[in-house]
């Protein structure tokens, strides 16, 4: 076996159980000595940090809820192995009729590991921030000099946590900047 008899295929899962799911295969795959045919499994996340209540959190996020990556090769036991595990649904196939998933395309494989080794390198730096504000929100200023004005999201800089705001000052559209938890969403 070389390692050209590797390929990727997407197995299903219930959302939420991914990483259970990942232990129970890796402790399964080493009891059933399978470790020649599954490489790796991987959950594709990224690190994110959020901005809630005025605090700093990062925390993990997936980017394909409900789905785990399986670099193997595939046969019987391999497919035994997944298809008996508990909260796995099965392997995603392509076609209604085919009795054996379809292995992910090489490009399609790159781009998911691409973005996974980026993510990771970001996450070594500080990190992805994820800010809940979007263009075009109606929000409302709560702490700063322009304290209990209401206004309108421009624009947002997510790696300054900063957010550019219309606001109505003399009656007139005025553009200033505050930082994400000086705001909080109209309801």
């Amino acid at each position: 076996m070389n390692n050209e008899d590797f390929k990727w295929y997407v197995v299903r899962c219930f959302s939420g159980h991914e990483k259970k799911v990942r232990e129970y295969l890796s402790q399964e795959m080493m009891e059933a000595g399978l470790e020649d045919r599954i490489e790796e499994i991987l959950i594709p996340t990224e690190t994110v940090v959020e901005i809630r209540g005025g605090k700093k959190r990062t925390r993990e996020k997936n980017f394909f809820p409900g789905y785990i990556l399986i670099n193997a090769i595939y046969d019987d036991s391999v497919n035994n192995l997944i298809s008996n595990a508990p909260s796995v649904i099965g392997f995603l196939k392509t076609d209604k009729d085919s009795k054996n998933p379809a292995p992910l395309k090489p490009d399609e494989v790159e781009r998911i590991l691409g973005r996974v080794h980026h993510n990771r390198e970001v996450a070594a730096t500080g990190g992805l921030v994820e800010i809940p504000y979007r263009v075009g929100d109606l929000i409302k200023v709560i702490d700063g000099p322009f304290k209990d004005f209401d206004g309108t999201v421009e624009e947002v800089y997510p790696d300054k946590l900063k957010l550019r705001v219309l606001v109505s000052i003399f009656g007139r559209k005025t553009p200033v900047e505050v930082d994400v938890n000086q705001v909080e969403n109209v309801d």
